[in-house]
């Protein structure tokens, strides 16, 4: 099972992270009484005091990373971790290979060599786990002097703790927890009753969220509604429960025969080297919701329609929630990456998760996605007022993602939701909360059968541009993945005079598919 975690959902930091804070304010946030010191030494670290240093790093430098820290953080953080050390291997920037590589090979075999004769274990109990694909291996490590011989290795490109799951978003010293936000970006599946002002009904029966018309979405559908275009999704799965994202997938206006799909890449289990997949269903409800929003059909029930609601769709169930500080889930959604990036059908990838940091496995399956011609949206980041100096979440941050983050209904200009983050590597904005009523956010479809709710946060609105992506692509199906990039900048509020914070702006739907 996955390790409890004080990040819960209700801080909902993944699903979407990021804005700042005064440094006073950040600075309260560093472990009381415990000594942060970088030095290398033969000193097992607590949870607490790497804690301490990770804190120290992103109060600092805004960011963290692994290849920063000395060899005992390293090794102490993998123990803790249940012993796992994840290691890229190649040159410099070299993700992934699309054919056999006798260099590479040679590289990643005498890398193993070293671990298992470093720690002195039989080949038959030494656990190990390769990729076919991205250049990456994960073993079992439990030595300190194992972790100095693979630092002083040449053809390490990084080492990763990536079992450590006890990194804490911590309130500021004597500050009250803010209040949960399992609506507006992680786990829920209660449902809600809408208020009548956040829709309107359309033939043959759907509703209209009030966020689509904020940006022409409904306008958009005279020209163009996805047709031809498959979206792949990686979150929490798809409900079993709610048929119109299974068997009544083309109910009312939507195409019949459209197509769904789901698979699951996540394992819910304590032993890393675990081959149990967990499934596709959705236990979460977040994959659902952006899913929902995403593509869910122009229906004749009384439930919200979805942005391209005659797109196709692939879900991968890779994590458990937004947060990805598992193993299994980081391995999840980096197995997902890799699976959408092989279709040929699959154009744009949308992932409304993430994690404060970079995460190895991950980033290298992003650059593979990137380089088989998808166009990755990925959420800037959701948490709460107590965390919002932490910057745009991974894997937003990355100049292969697009990253989006939404924005409160308001008059005067533009401004982040209550839980949204933003930054200079945000790209698109979508409005996607009332100003008056931070509950009162974009209507969708729920978890279960006839159910509405609401969703929030960085995750609908990075959910709302794949779908409006989705009806581009469709419009103009020869474009490249630049164009399409192109026609979304320019369709957007601010394409001549870019916000360092919000990018490119609102889009303009409409303007988009013309």
């Amino acid at each position: 099972m996955k390790k409890a975690n004080s990040l819960v959902l209700g801080l909902c930091l993944l699903a979407a992270f990021s804005c700042t804070k005064d440094q006073d304010e950040a600075s309260d946030l560093l472990t009381e009484n415990v000594e942060v010191n970088l030095q290398d030494s033969d000193a097992f670290l607590t949870i607490e005091e790497i804690n301490a240093l990770i804190n120290q790093s992103f109060y600092e430098k805004q960011s963290f990373s692994w290849s920063e820290v000395p060899a005992n953080v390293l090794w102490s953080a993998t123990v803790h971790g249940g012993n796992v050390l994840t290691i890229g291997y190649g040159e410099k920037g070299e993700s992934f290979r699309t054919e056999k590589n006798d260099r590479l090979d040679a590289t990643r075999l005498g890398l193993v060599d070293l671990v298992q004769s470093s720690e002195q274990i039989a080949k038959k109990d030494f656990r190990v786990k390769e990729d076919e694909v991205l250049n990456v291996v994960d073993l079992e490590v439990t030595k300190l002097e194992t972790i100095r011989e693979l630092l002083a290795s040449d053809g390490v490109r990084y080492l990763e703790p990536n079992g450590y799951s006890y990194y804490d978003i911590t309130t500021p010293q004597g500050a009250k927890p803010a209040p949960t936000q399992t609506r507006s970006a992680g786990c829920d599946t209660s449902g809600s009753t809408l208020n009548s002002a956040d829709y309107r009904s359309i033939w043959p029966g759907a509703l209209v969220p009030w966020t689509f018309d904020r940006h022409n979405i409904a306008s958009a559908w005279g020209r163009s509604r996805g047709a031809g275009i498959t979206i792949g999704i990686i979150d929490t799965g798809l409900s079993p429960n709610q048929p119109l994202l299974g068997n009544s997938f083309g109910d009312g206006a939507s195409i019949n025969g459209r197509t769904v799909e789901k698979y699951g890449t996540y394992i819910d289990s304590a032993w890393w080297w675990s081959n149990n997949l967990d499934g596709p269903n959705d236990r979460c409800g977040h994959g659902t919701s952006m899913a929902g929003v995403a593509a869910g059909p122009r229906n004749n029930d009384g439930l919200p329609s979805g942005v391209a609601y005659d797109a196709n769709l692939v879900m991968y169930r890779g994590t458990s929630d937004v947060v990805l500080n598992d193993y299994h889930e980081r391995k999840g959604v980096s197995n997902a990456l890799r699976a959408l990036a092989d279709r040929s059908d699959v154009d744009i990838i949308s992932m409304s998760i993430g994690y404060p940091w970079s995460i190895g496995n991950v980033r290298d399956a992003v650059r593979y996605a990137y380089s088989r011609g998808k166009l990755i949206f990925a959420a800037g980041g959701t948490s709460t007022s107590a965390t919002n100096w932490y910057p745009v979440i991974f894997p937003a941050s990355m100049p292969e993602a697009i990253a989006v983050t939404g924005v409160t209904d308001w008059s005067g200009g533009y401004r982040e939701c209550d839980i949204c983050h933003d930054g200079n590597e945000i790209e698109f904005t979508i409005v996607m909360e009332r100003d008056s009523n931070d509950d009162r956010t974009t209507p969708v479809i729920g978890f279960n059968q006839g159910q509405r709710d609401y969703v929030g946060g960085s995750s609908v609105a990075t959910a709302t541009m794949a779908g409006v992506a989705a009806m581009v692509w469709s419009k103009y199906p020869n474009w490249s993945r630049q164009q399409v990039l192109n026609r979304l900048r320019q369709s957007s509020e601010l394409y001549s005079n870019t916000s360092s914070k919000y990018g490119y702006g609102n889009i303009d739907a409409y303007q988009a598919v013309q």
